[in-house]
């Protein structure tokens, strides 16, 4: 455990140093928040029923931004080479990975929900619904983002095969999350995001190892 906060404190402090992995994503999640009442239009019956949903794409788009960096740096400089030949599991890397960027996305994300949520019209007490599942949410979007990360590393086209693989396993995080009124929505949210979470860090060990060679 001390070895896995002490990269996980790693991770945060290289995202510190890079404050584009972190603000790039955070701006890109007010842009849509600000710009889809625009195409959508000034009805604020309508802005109010779309914006839980509007949040949560706007929230996978945004967590999409940094997957190629996520191991790429590492990879170039090699440190992800230096790291796995001291004995640290690839598991134990993406599991630090997975919770740093679980912390660097979703507490921006989660300061910006309510200026996002005045922007599109979205009641106070929808909100408050809606953030529990917006908490979990982050974590499944991480999750997908490592695993994605790992997956692609390496791999020419990358940014296509992002999309192929994060936007299918998102569509349980996106379908429960966007309905935080309806009954045990938020739950399922939830337990769609620890399953991510939980299997995340060995899918994307193997998929580390497997680009080591």
């Amino acid at each position: 455990m001390k070895l896995l906060w002490r990269l996980i404190a790693r991770d945060l402090s290289l995202m510190a140093g890079r404050p584009g992995e972190w603000l790039m994503p955070l701006a890109f999640f007010l842009l849509v928040a600000m710009l889809l009442p625009f195409a959508i239009g000034p009805e604020p019956t309508l802005l109010a029923r779309l914006a839980p949903g509007i949040l949560w794409v706007g929230a996978l788009l945004a967590s999409l931004m940094p997957v190629n960096t996520l191991f790429a740096l590492d990879s170039a400089d090699g440190t992800l080479d230096q790291l796995m030949v001291r004995g640290i599991a690839a598991e134990t890397l993406a599991a630090a990975r997975l919770v740093a960027l679980w912390i660097g996305f979703g507490v921006p994300l989660l300061l910006a929900a309510p200026l996002a949520a005045l922007l599109l019209g979205m009641p106070m007490d929808v909100l408050g619904l809606l953030v529990p599942g917006l908490v979990a949410g982050a974590l499944g979007l991480a999750a997908l983002g490592v695993l994605a990360a790992a997956v692609t590393l390496g791999a020419r086209g990358g940014g296509g095969l992002v999309a192929l693989l994060v936007v299918p396993l998102a569509i349980p995080l996106l379908l429960f999350g966007s309905r935080p009124a309806e009954p045990g929505s938020v739950g399922l949210a939830i337990a769609s995001a620890l399953l991510l979470a939980a299997v995340a860090p060995f899918a994307a060990g193997a998929a580390l190892r497997a680009s080591r060679g």
